[in-house]
C-alpha cells in the first residue's frame, strides 16, 4: 500500500515563509498575506523554475481561488489545497520536468464499463472484463512513486463498481487528491457523504445544457439531468468540492453564459470548460474564434468575485502547459491498456504484463509527445491522419507502434 508517512515538507522559516521543497540546486518557499500566496525559488537552478513559478504565482494572484479555508486555498479543484503535502508534490514534479525529466502528474483510471447512459462521446476503451483490484492499487502506487499527485476514477460510471470507496480510501492523501467523474445517476445523500469519508477531493459532474431535454439527448437517458443536478447538490450538502464540467463543442459555445449562471446559482465550486475532440478526420471542432471567446469568458469570469471560478483546458493547455497527453497526463483503461489521455485512440502498453513506468517511457520516446502544443493533438492534422489509419473494425485503443510503423 502507499506510504501513508511520507515527510512533512511545511518548515516556518525565521521570516514566517513555509519552506514547502529543498532540492539540490533549488530551495522553494510559500509565503502569505491573509490568503494571498506567492512562491518563491532560490538555488542556483533558479532560472530553470522561475517560468512555471511565475505561472503559478499569476494565476494565484490574477484569478479567484475554488475555495478559501482556514488552512489556505484551493485555487482549482483541479489542483491540490496551498499549503499541502500534495502542492509540494506539484512544486516536486514541475522541478523535475523543468530538468527534462517528464512526470505523470495525473494518472486516470476506467475501473467500469457499466454506465446507465449511452453517451456518443464516451472514450471507454473496448473488450471485455475489468482491472481487478489488486491491479488497480499496485498502479495507484506505482504512479504514487512516480511523482503523480493526482488521481482521478472516471468512466463508464465508477460508483457502479463496488470497490469505488475502498479505492477512494486506498490513496495516499498526503501523496494525490483523489477526483471521480461521474453522471450523477447513482448518487443520494448517503453516496456523498460516504465519498467525503474515503478522502474524495473533488466530485465531477457534466451538463451539457440548461434545458433537461438537451441534456437527456446526449446523455441518451431519461431523467439523466434530474440525476446529475441532484447530485451536484448532494455533494455540496456532504462537503465535497464539487465541479460542474461540459464539453464545449460549436453547437453549444452559445450557452456559456447561461450554463454559468445555472451553475452558479446551484453553489458548486468551479465550471469546468472542455474542448469538445472529434474522433475522425470531419468531425467538428472549435474554431480559433471560439477558442477566443472561451479565453474572454475565462478571463472575465475569473476576475470577477463572485460566483464560481472557470477552469479551462483552452487556457491551462492551449497558454499555460501544452497539451499534457503522455507528458503530464496518464490514462489507464478498464482492460489495463494504458493511454497518453482519455481521448487518444492510442495505446502503450498494458498493465497486466508491462510497470506503468516502462508503458510512460515508451510513451516518452514518441516525438508526438515532445514540446508545447497549444491544443489536444486530437486537433491536430496530423494527428488525425493517424488516427484514420487505424483499421476499420480494429480494436480500440488501437497500438501506436503498429500504426506508426505503417506510416513510416
Amino acid at each position: 500500500m502507499s506510504n501513508k508517512n511520507e515527510s512533512n515538507y511545511l518548515k516556518h522559516d525565521e521570516a514566517g515563509g513555509l519552506e514547502i521543497l529543498s532540492v539540490p540546486g533549488a530551495q522553494f518557499k510559500l509565503t502569505t498575506d491573509n490568503i494571498d500566496y506567492k512562491l518563491h525559488v532560490e538555488g542556483h537552478l533558479k532560472y530553470l523554475c522561475q517560468p512555471f513559478v511565475d505561472r503559478i504565482n499569476s494565476r494565484l494572484k490574477g484569478e479567484k481561488p475554488a475555495k478559501v479555508t482556514k488552512d489556505g486555498i484551493i485555487a482549482s479543484t483541479w489542483l491540490p489545497p496551498i499549503p499541502s503535502n500534495v502542492f509540494n508534490r506539484l512544486i516536486r514534479a514541475e522541478f523535475k520536468t523543468a530538468l527534462g525529466n517528464y512526470v505523470p502528474e495525473t494518472v486516470s483510471f476506467e475501473i467500469t464499463r457499466d454506465c446507465k447512459c449511452n453517451c456518443e462521446h464516451c472514450v471507454v476503451s473496448g473488450g471485455e472484463g475489468e482491472i481487478d483490484i489488486k491491479k488497480i492499487k499496485s498502479t495507484i502506487d506505482e504512479a504514487l512513486d512516480m511523482g503523480c499527485f493526482i488521481i482521478t476514477f472516471t468512466e463508464g460510471d465508477p460508483l457502479l463498481r463496488d470497490e469505488i470507496f475502498e479505492l477512494i480510501d486506498y490513496v495516499d492523501k498526503d501523496r494525490a487528491i483523489v477526483n471521480i467523474f461521474t453522471p450523477g445517476t447513482e448518487i443520494n445523500l448517503d453516496t456523498a457523504k460516504r465519498l467525503k469519508d474515503a478522502g474524495l477531493h473533488n466530485l465531477l459532474v457534466s451538463l451539457y445544457s440548461t434545458e433537461p431535454s438537451k441534456h437527456d439527448s446526449v446523455r441518451k437517458l431519461e431523467g439523466a439531468f434530474d440525476s446529475a443536478v441532484s447530485a451536484i447538490k448532494y455533494g455540496l450538502e456532504a462537503g465535497l468540492l464539487v465541479t460542474v464540467t461540459t464539453h464545449v463543442s460549436p453547437s453549444n459555445i452559445n450557452e456559456l453564459d447561461e450554463m454559468y449562471k445555472f451553475v452558479s446559482d446551484l453553489g458548486a465550486h468551479e465550471f469546468s470548460l472542455w474542448e469538445s475532440v472529434p474522433k475522425k478526420k470531419g468531425d467538428p471542432i472549435l474554431s480559433d474564434n471560439d477558442r477566443e471567446r472561451i479565453l474572454n469568458f475565462y478571463n472575465e469570469i475569473n476576475t470577477t468575485e463572485t460566483g464560481p471560478r472557470i477552469f479551462s483546458n483552452t487556457y491551462f493547455e492551449g497558454q499555460m502547459l501544452g497539451c499534457l497527453a503522455g507528458q503530464r497526463w496518464l490514462h489507464v483503461c478498464v482492460d489495463g491498456s494504458v493511454k497518453p489521455c482519455p481521448y487518444l485512440p492510442f495505446q502503450f502498453g498494458n498493465i497486466e504484463n508491462k510497470s506503468l513506468k516502462q508503458i510512460w517511457k515508451n510513451i516518452r520516446t514518441f516525438s508526438e509527445f515532445h514540446g508545447k502544443k497549444d491544443r489536444c493533438l486530437m486537433h491536430t492534422p496530423e494527428f488525425i491522419e493517424l488516427v484514420d489509419s487505424i483499421p476499420t473494425e480494429a480494436p480500440i485503443p488501437y497500438d501506436f507502434e503498429a500504426i506508426k510503423n505503417r506510416k513510416d
